[in-house]
């Protein structure tokens, strides 16, 4: 068997961020090459950005769906495609790779609706294939180190949760924030929901994550601050988890100040955990006592669920592109074993379409109690 898989691209251009973000993400443990494309809708934007990664020709292509039914063709045809588009491109386009036969890594929100993110669970469990949604920060080592804290019982049951996710980018009147936020406050392409669906579904899947609870029901009230904009940028939500516990999350692109501001903080029976995103490296836990124990990333502390994705020595930071590139490990990993017959289930450790699927629950549950005058509104699957 190979031993570098073949990959693809959906999107990322010469004009975005996240498409270069997650090409050095996978570069970074040398085992997959990217060598075919459909960059952007732009003609000349398409060809360049092919060049630029060294793409032949014949492999650049036009659409993302001639590039699934050509590459599902070919004998060296991509193992995984990368899909890095607005939000509601997301459903067609995986869509058409899984009916292929070809993995998928998305970014998240996965789609626009739940009735789009059941069927492409349906279809890639149909065609026994792998899919990815990253949800990029649970793939710092901190953040699995407190997984395995909370499963292990150390802080005792959870009884709440306070999450937040604040940002300012989007924060002023006529003011979009470039190509990155016209799209997010756009309807045509970012759906229903702006902030809730780009922060808060970050929100409720680290929560998911870590806690490993389950949302029963939320009150959400969603509102649209700044003048001229369509779609929400401010969103308070109140949880109650399956358990009884309950929660309280916050998402703003409007608040000044912040940049990339997701902490959560969980408060269990026997103690309770702080972890902010923008200090990843370390995790601060409460006991009963009320003695504070900082443990950071490179000791032997860490658990060995949560050591082996660590990349440098303790004092050298590993940030958001180490993060991202874990979670393609794992999924790099599970498509190896898949093609050479050792594949378990257990070996997965990234998000997967079910964690995307739960995260669509959450917006339309939020979307609707909003809507209806921030009622309490139980989540379905």
């Amino acid at each position: 068997m190979k031993k570098v898989l073949n990959y693809g691209m959906v999107g990322g251009g010469p004009d975005g961020f996240i498409g270069d973000a997650h090409r050095r993400a996978i570069n970074l443990d040398g085992k997959a090459k990217i060598v075919a494309g459909c960059f952007s809708r732009t003609k000349e934007k398409n060809e360049l950005m092919g060049k630029e990664l060294g793409i032949c020709q014949g492999r650049c292509y036009e659409s993302a769906f001639e590039m699934a039914e050509s590459e599902s063709s070919k004998e060296d045809g991509i193992d995984f495609v990368v899909i890095v588009t607005p939000n509601n491109s997301h459903y067609e386009i995986c869509k058409a790779f899984l009916e292929s036969g070809i993995n998928v890594s998305c970014d998240k929100p996965v789609t626009v609706t739940s009735k789009e993110a059941m069927e492409l669970e349906s279809l890639a469990k149909e065609k026994n294939l792998l899919f990815m949604v990253t949800y990029t920060y649970m793939g710092h080592v901190i953040s699995k180190h407190i997984k395995e804290i909370i499963k292990n019982g150390e802080i005792g049951e959870v009884r709440t949760v306070m999450a937040e996710y604040p940002q300012g980018w989007l924060a002023h009147e006529n003011d979009c924030g470039g190509k990155q936020g016209e799209w997010r406050c756009d309807p045509q392409q970012s759906g229903k929901v702006n902030c809730l669906g780009d922060l808060g579904t970050h929100v409720e899947n680290a929560v998911a994550t870590m806690t490993g609870l389950k949302i029963k029901k939320v009150l959400a009230k969603m509102d649209t601050v700044v003048p001229g904009r369509k779609l929400d940028d401010n969103d308070m939500v109140l949880v109650e988890y399956e358990n009884g516990a309950t929660g309280m999350y916050w998402t703003s692109q409007i608040a000044i100040g912040h940049d990339n501001s997701l902490r959560v903080r969980i408060y269990g029976s026997k103690g309770s955990i702080q972890w902010f995103q923008e200090t990843p490296e370390k995790v601060a836990i409460i006991k009963e006592d009320g003695s504070i124990n900082e443990v950071h990333r490179g000791y032997g502390v860490i658990g060995e669920s949560a050591a082996k994705y660590e990349r440098l020595p303790s004092g050298h930071s590993e940030g958001w592109l180490e993060s991202m590139a874990n979670l393609y490990l794992s999924f790099m990993e599970c498509i190896k074993a898949k093609k050479d017959n050792t594949f378990e289930e257990r070996m997965i450790d990234y998000p997967t379409i079910i964690d995307g699927l739960e995260g669509i629950l959450f917006v339309e549950a939020c979307l609707k109690s909003s809507e209806n005058g921030n009622v309490w509104i139980d989540l379905k699957n």
